[in-house]
């Protein structure tokens, strides 16, 4: 069985850190895992999502999001900003959503921070065939990822 599971509220509010080993792209990942907040799950839970399973792959080619049976793949150099948003209202920041302000999308976990990531080209997925500029994720550790992308792409 896996360690974790059945996830408890304590495990799916603390950070899971950071595992290295999977293969992606061909090379070595950093996984960052999403902060659940368990009164938010009535909006992902439909979407699949398993908190200790998801959640965003970076290696040194690929970068990967998964929300449960939502996926969001693209190259590296694809990405071309990363940044911390904060103080999200819950009803933005719950479930797998599309943004109606632009082709934005966002695969939340809490209302309390978040990664937005800006791609040069759109990227599709099956919410959206044409594709996606940004992906807003509510992972642990949101310097972290930020720092990451930032490294890959600077």
């Amino acid at each position: 069985m896996h360690e974790g599971y059945p996830p408890t509220d304590a495990v799916m509010r603390a950070s899971c850190g950071t595992r290295r080993g999977r293969q992606y792209f061909g090379s070595m990942v950093e996984k960052f895992a999403y902060e659940c907040d368990p009164r938010l799950a009535p909006f992902w839970v439909p979407f699949g999502l398993r908190p200790w399973h998801d959640g965003v792959a970076v290696g040194e080619e690929g970068f990967e999001a998964r929300f449960g049976f939502v996926r969001l793949s693209t190259t590296m150099a694809n990405i071309s900003d990363a940044h911390v948003t904060r103080g999200y209202r819950w009803w933005t920041a719950a479930g797998v959503r599309l943004s109606g302000a632009d082709d934005g999308l966002t695969f939340g976990t809490n209302a309390r921070a978040g990664v937005c990531i800006h791609f040069h080209a759109k990227v599709p997925t099956i919410m959206r065939r044409s594709g996606h500029s940004a992906l807003t994720v509510t992972v642990t550790d949101v310097d972290g990822l930020v720092r990451r992308l930032s490294s890959a792409n600077g």
